[in-house]
């Protein structure tokens, strides 16, 4: 019986086991092309496969890149704001309302930035955008962590926060182009998968073990910005991917000003950006402020922490078994309405109960909280009208109006503390709910094939 269990097992985490035990292959030539110094990088990867191999192994060394950038540039730093939140509120002085307004003033800019960083994608390629990004996103990031004031602070978060969306847009633009359609919610879940665990991570070390050991929070953001800035050079050395090569050589390229107009004339677009609005606003808004409410009751900043590193972990768990199950049932509308529901709930009763039953509230909120991103992104994929060609742009939109809800949600949610410390959990799960009415209006039509 164990044996079978675990052949079971190792069938369902196949393709998380797969992609975390690639290993690079040896570089052995390359073809000259165009841009001599991108064939030169990319030859190191891609022609030392053997042909036979080469789309099917690159493919999973491009997704396994993308996912640890998620996980080191982006998530990491990001959880490790809301855990080192109490630290950096001391040292620079700052109030509940202001410290909601750095959590989520990073947002704003995305309204504008993810619209045009999808555009961008689509336009100049998904790769450069990557490269770019991750370097700037490193430096803006490390240079957060010498702050010496409110004003200062919230100006570096904003330009984080500007260039965020940039990867994981692009990544999903890289997985669109790399995958087929019956891969796809895998590949996205991957992704996601690879947020989880950087979430997990910036959650349970950030305050507890790298602040201490680092010498504070500054040093623990500079640490992370180089890192993040790191991840330019295996960024470099990727190839390209195939399948936009061949759009582009066959399709005519399209202006940023018309992928936008061509994207901005699909309702179900609108509908899973409003959808995405609601959501993002509610998990913005929770992942913000529980450390700090749970240390305001009289918990421990080691088990306050703790209910944050539950809510990642309990997503990174099933990110991919439900992303899976989504490729597989033929219907995404259905798990994500499920998922949202979930996330709703969770938020809700975090807002009246307390012990152990806020472990249950967290768990119910985290359960598919990635896997939901997941799914939801290939929705946005897959959505007539869309396909590999304006995947950035549709995706972008989506993500801008999801900032405008995690600019809003932070501030507006600590602010109604004062009525009574479980109310921005109230006000949180009512913008879940939003989200989840826009979902309903959303219609599922036959999966595009890119």
């Amino acid at each position: 019986m164990g044996n079978l269990r675990m052949a079971q097992l190792k069938k369902l985490y196949h393709p998380a086991i797969m992609i975390f035990s690639i290993r690079l292959p040896k570089p052995r030539s390359f073809q000259p092309g165009n841009d001599p110094i991108t064939s030169i990088l990319s030859g190191v990867v891609y022609n030392s496969l053997p042909m036979t191999q080469q789309p099917s192994r690159t493919k999973w060394i491009i997704l396994t890149l993308a996912v640890f950038t998620n996980m080191v540039v982006l998530a990491i730093p990001a959880m490790g704001m809301s855990v080192l939140a109490k630290e950096i509120s001391q040292s620079l002085n700052l109030n509940l309302v202001q410290v909601g307004v750095v959590w989520g003033v990073g947002s704003l800019p995305m309204i504008l930035t993810a619209l045009l960083g999808g555009a961008a994608g689509d336009k100049i390629g998904p790769k450069r955008i990557l490269i770019a990004g991750s370097l700037l996103i490193g430096i803006f990031g490390a240079a957060r962590g010498f702050a010496n004031d409110y004003g200062t602070m919230v100006v570096l978060t904003l330009l984080v926060g500007s260039l965020s969306p940039l990867l994981p847009m692009n990544g999903m633009k890289l997985a669109g182009a790399w995958f087929p359609s019956h891969q796809l919610g895998l590949a996205n879940g991957a992704l996601s998968m690879g947020m989880a665990f950087g979430f997990m991570l910036g959650a349970m070390l950030s305050a507890t073990v790298m602040s201490p050991w680092l010498g504070g929070w500054r040093n623990v953001l500079i640490v992370y910005g180089i890192l993040g800035a790191l991840f330019t050079i295996p960024w470099l050395l990727a190839p390209p991917p195939p399948r936009l090569q061949k759009t582009s050589q066959t399709t005519p390229r399209v202006s940023m000003k018309l992928s936008i107009l061509a994207v901005m004339r699909l309702k179900n677009v609108w509908m899973l950006g409003l959808t995405l609005f609601g959501f993002g606003g509610c998990v913005q808004g929770l992942l913000g402020y529980l450390p700090l409410y749970l240390r305001s009751v009289g918990w421990e900043a080691a088990q306050a922490d703790g209910t944050l590193t539950l809510f990642h972990s309990v997503s990174l768990l099933f990110v991919l078994p439900i992303a899976l199950w989504s490729d597989r049932l033929g219907s995404r509308k259905s798990l994500l309405i499920m998922a949202s529901l979930m996330i709703a709930l969770g938020t809700g009763l975090l807002s009246f109960v307390s012990g152990g039953f806020v472990w249950l509230a967290v768990f119910l909120a985290g359960f598919a909280r990635d896997a939901a991103m997941a799914i939801f992104f290939t929705m946005v994929m897959e959505t007539r009208g869309v396909g590999s060609q304006y995947a950035g742009t549709a995706t972008g939109l989506t993500m801008a109006l999801s900032a405008i809800g995690t600019t809003l949600a932070p501030p507006i949610g600590n602010g109604l503390a004062g009525w009574f410390p479980g109310a921005p959990f109230a006000f949180w799960a009512t913008l879940a709910l939003l989200g989840f009415f826009f979902l309903t209006q959303v219609k599922e039509g036959r999966r595009a094939s890119g």
